[in-house]
């Protein structure tokens, strides 16, 4: 009898915190607490990296061979702001094919695609840049110096690569990080 006792109290008291919880979480709703450092939320409500990497120009499997990774020399911006940091005519004009946001100017995570990634077009060497025309260039917001790559962004490069290298022939070892790369 007393064992049937403790089981009830058991299950109504189970019963109540998952009501509790229930009910706190549909409160918050889409506004989650800061979970910390990296919250999923955040993170999958972001565009998936597919998208970014899709183009609507045809191209073929062996086309790229090759990643670089950079950091902008900017604490903040998006391909507008560094095209306009960099003194350019017009966002087209930027020497990279991804752009990886930090919060500032752009989600934090977030990817954005240029131009000359959606129209598969090679990069234009010039003084701060030497790669082939299969190198696929990724910006990294980050001033390379003071400031780290925030937790989302970590993860949103990674799944970036991931995708890079399944959709063309790239190996890890073809892949050139920043000097101070984590």
């Amino acid at each position: 009898m007393a064992n049937k006792s403790r089981v009830t109290k058991v299950l109504t008291m189970l019963l109540a915190s998952m009501t509790v919880g229930a009910i706190i979480l549909m409160a918050l709703g889409h506004n989650p607490p800061s979970a910390g450092p990296f919250s999923l939320w955040t993170y999958y409500r972001l565009d998936p990296v597919q998208k970014a990497i899709s183009s609507p120009t045809a191209y073929s499997p062996d086309r790229w061979n090759r990643i670089e990774i950079y950091y902008s020399g900017t604490k903040s911006g998006n391909i507008e702001l560094l095209a306009e940091h960099s003194r350019l005519a017009s966002p087209d004009d930027v020497n990279f094919h991804f752009c990886l946001c930090n919060g500032d100017g752009g989600e934090d995570g977030q990817i954005l695609a240029t131009e000359k990634w959606k129209r598969q077009w090679p990069l234009i060497p010039g003084p701060t840049w030497y790669g082939t025309s299969q190198t696929i260039r990724i910006c990294i917001i980050n001033d390379g110096k003071t400031m780290t790559l925030t937790d989302s962004q970590i993860k949103r490069i990674e799944t970036l690569l991931d995708g890079l290298c399944r959709k063309f022939p790239i190996q890890p070892e073809s892949i050139s990080y920043p000097g101070d790369w984590r």
